[in-house]
This record gives structure tokens, sequence and C-alpha cells, in this order.
């Protein structure tokens, strides 16, 4: 039948199947192009599921779904699981809120129940001033140092420009020397406090964010404002990090009643709730399942 239907057509069989790319020069180029469909793959890239004779959504990779848990009692439940791995996520609110507290826990609990080391930048307050106030939650800073799993570093505001040239070697270096995981700076308002204008603050936070995200850590910085609800000077620092997280001390009747809200997480579908906590003596405890109104 085959030879019949090229007989008819005037084309014989070895013309056929030099027309359909079996001469020499054809079959090189689709060879070459054969090649470059399937080497020129994305980072990532995984091969589509089918399911019978439809082709589905590729699934997502074990590799891009790392999460990096708390530890805070309450907090993965509604954040699925933890940060994602390598993210930058700022805690932001009024003073007295918890900030400070929140995000030492995060690095405590990395290096107790993860076995994941953490460093501690203050643009603020002193060493002395820190360890005193962690010591009443029973972590006890000074040990964790003595086992080379924690470090404090205090950068005085002269200080941060220099860090920022020089791509932030001295905390890279001590990051790398202890194989620290987490990293928390406290606060991103006095960084944000030594440019006068917004760009400025912008051009600023972007040169920190860029050298955080290029060391292996997933990192927290605290911000401290007036009120959240508020135009304020975050602006510029708020667009740059990954996740924002809210603390508030909200006065209710003649009592104040602390909450927590996940305002922003990306790739992340956290809970819409703001959760009433308490700060105790082992540290914070959200309550997910209770409202604050």
């Amino acid at each position: 039948m085959m030879n019949e239907k090229a007989a008819g057509t005037g084309v014989n069989s070895k013309q056929t199947k030099e027309s359909i790319g079996q001469s020499p020069g054809r079959r090189a180029d689709l060879e070459d192009t054969f090649r470059e469909i399937h080497e020129h793959k994305p980072i990532g890239h995984r091969e589509p599921i089918l399911e019978g004779n439809i082709q589905v959504r590729h699934k997502p990779s074990k590799s891009n779904m790392g999460r990096v848990p708390t530890g805070i009692p309450g907090f993965d439940k509604v954040i699925e699981g933890g940060l994602k791995k390598h993210s930058v996520t700022l805690a932001g609110g009024c003073a007295g809120a918890g900030k400070s507290i929140f995000a030492m826990q995060y690095l405590i609990n990395g290096i107790t129940q993860f076995n994941e080391p953490g460093v501690y930048v203050s643009f603020e307050e002193n060493r002395e001033e820190i360890f005193d106030d962690m010591a009443c939650f029973g972590w006890d800073l000074e040990e964790l140092e003595k086992q080379g799993k924690f470090v404090f570093l205090r950068y005085n505001p002269d200080q941060v420009n220099k860090v920022l040239k020089t791509g932030g070697g001295p905390i890279r270096d001590v990051i790398d020397s202890i194989g620290a995981k987490r990293l928390v700076i406290d606060s991103i308002s006095a960084f944000s406090l030594l440019y006068e204008t917004e760009l400025k603050q912008r051009e600023a936070a972007l040169s920190l964010f860029y050298i955080l995200r290029r060391w292996d850590c997933t990192t927290m910085v605290t911000g401290q404002y007036f009120a959240v609800e508020l135009p304020h000077d975050s602006a510029a620092v708020e667009f740059e990090v990954d996740n924002i997280i809210w603390l508030y001390n909200i006065k209710k009747e003649d009592i104040r009643v602390r909450a927590i809200e996940v305002f922003k997480m990306r790739g992340t579908k956290h809970s819409v709730k703001t959760f009433p906590f308490e700060i105790t003596t082992e540290g914070i405890v959200i309550y997910p399942e209770e409202t604050i109104f």
C-alpha cells in the first residue's frame, strides 16, 4: 500500500524519507533542535506528571519545600510548619510588644531543639542588658557561647556602614566559624535611622538584605514602630523582607492584651487571624485557637 501511494504521487520511498527529514543536513538540524530543547532546562526542572493522556502541573520538588521551625509554641502550625529556609522576616511592633523576646526565642529554639547555631547582632542594646533580660526565661546565653553555639555581636551606628562596605565581613566570618543557620538583627529601626531620606533607607536596606541572602542563614530582624496601623518609616524595609509578623500590645478596657499577626509571608498559606499570646517564664506562647476580642 505504501509503494502504491508513493507511486500515485510520483514520489518514491527514498524521496519520501528525505522529505520528512532523513537527509544528512536536515537530520543534523533536527538533532541540534532536540538537544537545545532537552538540555536548556531551568534549575529545579522536573518532568511533567502524566495521568492517562492528560499532562498535569509540575509537582514542587522537596528541595523547594524547606521550612525552618521557630519552635515557638502555637506559631509554626499557622505558617505551614515554619519560616521558608533562607528567608528574611521582620518582627515589628511598638515598644514592649515582645519583639526581642520573639526573635531570641527563635534563635534559642534553633540551638536547643534543632541543633542550629545562631548569631544575634544588636544595633542598640549591649551584651549585659540582653543577657540579663533573657536569663529570666532560663536562657543561659553565656553557656551557649562557651559551647560555640551562640555569638552576640554589638555594632554602633558608625560601624554599620563599614559592615555594608565590606560585604558584612566580620558577621560573615562569625557565621562561618560556628556554622550558624539562624541570624537575628535587633533592630532594623536603628539601622534605618542612619539614613536621612526614604530613598537612602531603601538603598541601604537593599544592600543589607542582599548580603543576608548570600549567607546560609534564615534571618529575623526586629523593627520598632509606634503603631503599625499608622503611616511609618518602615516602607523601605517592609517591601524588601520576605515575611512580616506584627506583635501588638492592645489596651482592652483596663488591661493590655498581647496579640500576634502574620501580615505577609511569601510562598506560605498562612492564617489571616490575629492571635493572643502570653509572655511566660519560659518565653512566648501563642494561642491560635483563641481570639482576642
